[in-house]
């Protein structure tokens, strides 16, 4: 959940955020240490009165500064490469949920039950409850249960949108006429926001998206009652 200025990621709620987090800390200290290397040759380069006219050339100092970028960048690479294949895998969903985008609402479809589909629109300023969170609360949550594989298809109906949950560690692209695929695990209970992410028009900034997890009992008492109201 996100709190007021914050300046950092969100707390983790999946498995694949809490490698995103892992390896952003993981690059940012490889950046702390270089932009700090050459601050200090900066510092000393300036501050010095000590120069040498008759250096040419050095081939230790070009193999040192050949060799060590590369290092750094695999150092990168091989973690980045590593957490790219997991969000990519797919492995044996319990759910399968079809979010659809709309000028300017989300539509959710769980195949899996019954073919239960909804509709989810943004609850107006006037319309929240206390404790509710202006622009980010929706009439009806995309539910799911914690601990489970869930696949979710993505897709839109007329422009460009992207689904989007940051403590999830989900951005999927939502494309007419083609179906983009994305899985998560949630791994603890909670209520998780987002909002889309791709400029579809005048009222993008009003289409939230609300991932409610929940243990499975409690989300197969929410399904049942869902297919009595529909």
């Amino acid at each position: 959940m996100a709190h007021p200025s914050q300046l950092g990621f969100q707390d983790a709620a999946s498995p694949v955020m809490e490698e995103l987090l892992h390896f952003h800390d993981h690059t940012l200290m490889i950046v702390f240490l270089i932009s700090s290397l050459v601050l200090y040759i900066i510092v000393a380069t300036v501050s010095t009165k000590l120069t040498n006219k008759y250096i040419l050339d050095s081939q230790e100092i070009e193999i040192i500064w050949t060799i060590v970028p590369a290092v750094i960048l695999v150092m990168i690479a091989l973690p980045s490469l590593r957490i790219l294949y997991l969000m990519d895998e797919v492995n044996d969903p319990h759910i399968t949920i079809k979010a659809l985008g709309h000028q300017w609402y989300w539509s959710y479809e769980y195949t899996d039950y019954q073919d239960l589909e909804f509709d989810s629109y943004m609850i107006q300023t006037e319309d929240l409850n206390p404790g509710q969170f202006r622009l980010l609360e929706t009439d009806h949550r995309m539910v799911v249960p914690m601990q489970s594989p869930i696949r979710v298809l993505v897709t839109a109906e007329d422009v460009l949108h992207s689904w989007a949950v940051p403590a999830l560690g989900v951005k999927m692209d939502a494309v007419p006429g083609r179906l983009n695929q994305t899985s998560f695990i949630v791994s603890r209970p909670g209520v998780y926001y987002g909002q889309c992410s791709e400029i579809c028009g005048a009222n993008h900034s009003f289409m939230p998206i609300v991932v409610e997890a929940t243990p499975l009992e409690h989300f197969e008492n929410w399904s049942s009652l869902m297919l009595e109201e529909a």
